[in-house]
């Protein structure tokens, strides 16, 4: 029976270092993705595009080892927990830069075209997107319910940049219909990073439940 358990944490703690890893990539694209948009960059843009694949595969993989192992080792309560949290969480990461992708891609229809207005609260989102992405992956690794919990602030904090980016772009739109399609693109970024802030949300909401058993929603 020892046996049995310690290859049970064992593969417990490599689903666990494949989500960390998958956390970073995700927030890696959504980063160049940005950078990608700040630079006018549509070579950078497609390279994101293209390995946004990479998540995916990594999630499937990680989807295909957790229902295995749910299949085959009848987990208690806690492990179950952990095992439903992960896939959860992989999902949230999967979509995380499936958000990038679509940063890529407007960037690729933006590159070749002068800038609406500077790029100052874009930016600003997607670095507290990081920040929340960082805090939440610690508090996973780290079984912290309270870093968890506290990250929902910064995901207020996104939401006012995204609804400022909003005003200014109706404004500028109206100001000269000219700029129409390349704001409409800045608007689809600023709901793209909004959509992500959210999924990190969700993440922060599964290490809860992981721990304590407590399955709620942070931000209502």
């Amino acid at each position: 029976m020892r046996h049995i358990r310690e290859a049970f944490d064992e593969a417990l703690q490599a689903l666990e270092e494949d989500v960390l890893r998958m956390g970073s990539l995700a927030g890696d694209l959504i980063h160049r993705a940005v950078e990608a948009l700040r630079r006018q960059d549509a070579e950078a843009a497609e390279a994101v595009i293209a390995e946004d694949d990479v998540v995916d595969r990594l999630h499937l993989q990680i989807e295909d080892r957790v229902v295995k192992l749910l299949a085959t080792q009848q987990p208690m309560a806690g492990d179950l927990r952990v095992l439903t949290s992960v896939l959860a969480i992989s999902i949230d990461l999967e979509r995380l830069a499936d958000h990038g992708e679509g940063i890529a891609k407007a960037v690729r229809r933006l590159a070749n075209q002068p800038p609406v207005k500077p790029l100052v609260d874009i930016p600003r989102m997607e670095q507290l997107v990081q920040e929340m992405l960082q805090e939440a992956l610690q508090a996973f690794a780290q079984r912290d319910p309270q870093r968890a919990e506290a990250l929902a602030a910064k995901d207020d904090q996104v939401d006012d940049l995204r609804s400022q980016v909003f005003r200014e772009l109706i404004t500028y739109m109206m100001e000269d219909p000219r700029t129409i399609s390349r704001a409409l693109d800045l608007l689809l970024v600023a709901q793209h990073l909004e959509r992500a802030a959210d999924h990190v949300t969700n993440i922060a909401e599964r290490v809860i439940y992981m721990v304590t058993g407590e399955l709620r929603e942070l931000n209502v």
